[in-house]
């Protein structure tokens, strides 16, 4: 049998996963035509997104976790969201949150270790508009996605 992991992780990160409607109408004690007409409400309004897996990410070969915390030059104060769509198409970048504080963007980044982090900030840091960044680097990672570990 041919080996698929990898193609399997991309889509899933894509959002190829669905509710297991059974198991969900078992739990809440309700018929599955009921929830699955709600999920169905629910996509439709919007309030749910995307359907993903929650990974080992050491498993897959993206253990290496960083928080980015992101300082843009002045003149880019006024559209952090064009900056952040930029960095937001590398695979790397799980999430980008534009805040308040001293930082205008933390990013969090997940790689295969930290050569592979280190060649993504080369990337990031050459980019016009970023004025400072700082790595915080996640020793253990205890609950995500709602998933406790």
């Amino acid at each position: 049998m041919r080996n698929i992991t990898e193609k399997l992780v991309k889509l899933f990160k894509e959002g190829y996963c669905t509710p297991r409607i059974s198991q969900v109408a078992k739990k809440l004690k309700e018929p599955s035509t009921t929830i699955h007409y709600n999920v169905k409400k629910l996509e439709k309004e919007g309030a749910i997104k995307a359907y993903k897996a929650v990974f080992d990410y050491k498993k897959i070969d993206e253990g290496f976790c960083v928080f980015v915390l992101i300082s843009l030059f002045p003149d880019e104060y006024g559209n952090p969201e064009a900056i952040g769509k930029d960095l937001a198409k590398h695979p790397e970048v799980e999430s980008v949150d534009v805040i308040t504080g001293n930082w205008e963007m933390i990013l969090k980044v997940r790689a295969k270790d930290q050569d592979a982090y280190y060649n993504l900030i080369k990337t990031v840091i050459s980019r016009k508009g970023i004025n400072k960044i700082v790595s915080l680097t996640s020793l253990k990672q205890m609950k995500t996605e709602f998933v406790s570990i």
